[in-house]
């Protein structure tokens, strides 16, 4: 039962500024995740929207990604699958490097992970530039998984992530439009 109106769950939202450094406006989660309500209000508006799809697998980059792609995938009845950083999975993984501000990062998924008969949702808890999870777009790809979508807690459209993942249908909760 949704007991907060989307548009109530920013208002969950901590904005923390110069954090991790001078000039960032960090949009801290943990108000939400610490109410009942906000969650539970938060996982059944995706829920809202992905139920009955026939989504079979979420797929969530690590960590905070994985608070609400697991939630979802239970809400959902889907399976759930762990993108992480890379030598954080116990058996054999494929690998997908992507671009940081300053340098590379690599994300691994395993490899029996997906098949070509999941329909896959992406989730994570923000969408900023778009790295990320281009870089799990394309692990599930190369497993041969159909993307239903792409879903997030928030959204930084003024970096530009949604324009960068074009082609994708995404789905956010919350929109900030500036920092």
């Amino acid at each position: 039962m949704v007991t907060i109106r989307q548009s109530e769950l920013q208002t969950y939202i901590r904005s923390v500024p110069d954090f991790p450094k001078k000039g960032v406006v960090f949009r801290d989660i943990t108000p939400l995740l610490s109410d009942r309500d906000a969650f539970r209000s938060a996982i059944e508006f995706f829920r809202q929207k992905y139920d009955n799809r026939g989504i079979t697998k979420i797929v969530s980059v690590e960590s905070r990604g994985f608070i609400f792609g697991s939630a979802l995938a239970y809400a959902i009845d889907a399976g759930f699958i762990p993108v992480r950083k890379p030598n954080k999975l116990p058996a054999r993984t494929i690998s997908e490097r992507y671009q940081l501000e300053y340098g590379t990062d690599a994300l691994e998924m395993h490899t029996d992970a997906l098949s070509e008969k999941d329909q896959v949702l992406v989730v994570d808890d923000l969408l900023a530039t778009g790295g990320t999870i281009l870089a799990a777009c394309a692990l599930v790809q190369r497993l041969k998984a159909r993307i239903d979508g792409l879903a997030f807690l928030i959204e930084l459209s003024f970096l530009g992530g949604r324009k960068r993942l074009s082609g994708y249908d995404i789905f956010s909760l919350i929109t900030y439009d500036r920092e």
